[in-house]
């Protein structure tokens, strides 16, 4: 298990978040998509997470809300384009904000003897809602999200 890596070049529109995980593809996958699990590993650990809606499947619509100590809220949505267990997930992601900037995810789930690279490009519709995330510290989130991803991985 290792740290989790971004590549985010100045100029382009997207973001690419890599950690490789001591876990077969097949459980991440279980993992990643399980609404019952997504609230142990999503977000920041200073958040709750709440899974409203999450429908993995191609059309499918999803929408998650962190909530932090004094009860403020942040929600997130999206519609599946592409599911392929245990090795693909297409989707769109929008913060809930009335600005109505979405980006494109894909993450891959690449088998590595027997550990799974974990890799999710976000491709959002410009530089500058690109580097509007970075400002609000999405790194930062990712990184956390991904660390307490490994942390369900492990206690399974």
């Amino acid at each position: 298990m290792g740290d989790t890596e971004f590549v985010i070049e100045p100029g382009r529109q997207d973001i690419v978040m890599t950690r490789v995980f001591d876990a077969p593809r097949e459980a991440v996958f279980q993992v990643v998509t399980d609404p019952e699990l997504l609230p142990r590993w999503w977000g920041p650990r200073s958040l709750t997470t709440r899974v409203d809606r999450m429908e993995v499947r191609p059309g499918g619509r999803w929408r998650v809300v962190n909530v932090d100590a004094r009860g403020r809220e942040w929600t997130f949505r999206g519609v599946y384009h592409d599911v392929a267990a245990p090795e693909r997930i297409v989707r769109t992601w929008e913060f809930e904000d009335g600005r109505g900037e979405v980006a494109l995810e894909t993450v891959t789930l690449a088998d590595d003897g027997g550990r799974t690279r974990y890799v999710a490009q976000s491709v959002h519709q410009s530089v500058a809602a690109r580097d509007a995330i970075i400002r609000a510290e999405g790194a930062k989130g990712g990184r956390e999200s991904m660390d307490r991803l490994a942390e369900v991985l492990r206690d399974r």
